[in-house]
């Protein structure tokens, strides 16, 4: 497939300032897990389109969009039936964050789209509203996963809605 190619076009990633003292298990102790799930499963009840999130438990050794790369290859959101699956991958420890679309929903949104939530996300993550960064961005995402891969009665959810950590 050639899901690595588009995946490159379609990731943003930016420092995100949460703090020098911010440690993966304060943020992840800050984050509202049942809100994000929520959030996901309420954008996607209206959307054939996927998201996940995935919060970098370890320190971040390479660039963050080649590592959010890896793991929405290894998530298998590269496999969706529509390529129109989304990852939202931060690592609070290097206070990096990037945000990958693969290929359908990059072409329908383009780089400005990806920009506008990585500032929103950014903003957010300055004033320490972490979990309101995430949702924000989830419904922004949605929005426009809902308005070009609109739920059909043969949508299924085809990815957990979890938050993962790793």
């Amino acid at each position: 497939m050639d899901s690595a190619a588009a995946a490159v076009s379609a990731v943003v990633a930016v420092r995100a300032g949460v703090g020098d003292e911010m440690r993966t298990r304060e943020f992840l102790s800050k984050l509202e897990h049942d809100r994000i799930v929520h959030a996901i499963r309420e954008t996607e009840s209206k959307t054939s389109g996927e998201i996940r999130v995935y919060v970098q438990r370890g320190k971040l050794h390479a660039d963050p969009m080649i590592t959010a790369q890896k793991k929405f290859h290894q998530l298998g959101m590269h496999k969706t039936h529509e390529r129109n699956a989304v990852l939202i991958f931060v690592a609070p420890r290097t206070h990096k964050f990037a945000v990958v679309g693969d290929k359908a929903i990059h072409e329908k949104c383009g780089e400005e789209f990806w920009q506008h939530v990585v500032d929103g996300m950014r903003t957010h993550f300055q004033n320490e509203k972490f979990s309101h960064a995430i949702i924000e961005a989830i419904e922004e995402i949605g929005k426009v996963l809902a308005a070009h891969f609109p739920k059909r009665s043969t949508s299924v959810n085809e990815l957990p809605d979890d938050v993962v950590q790793g």
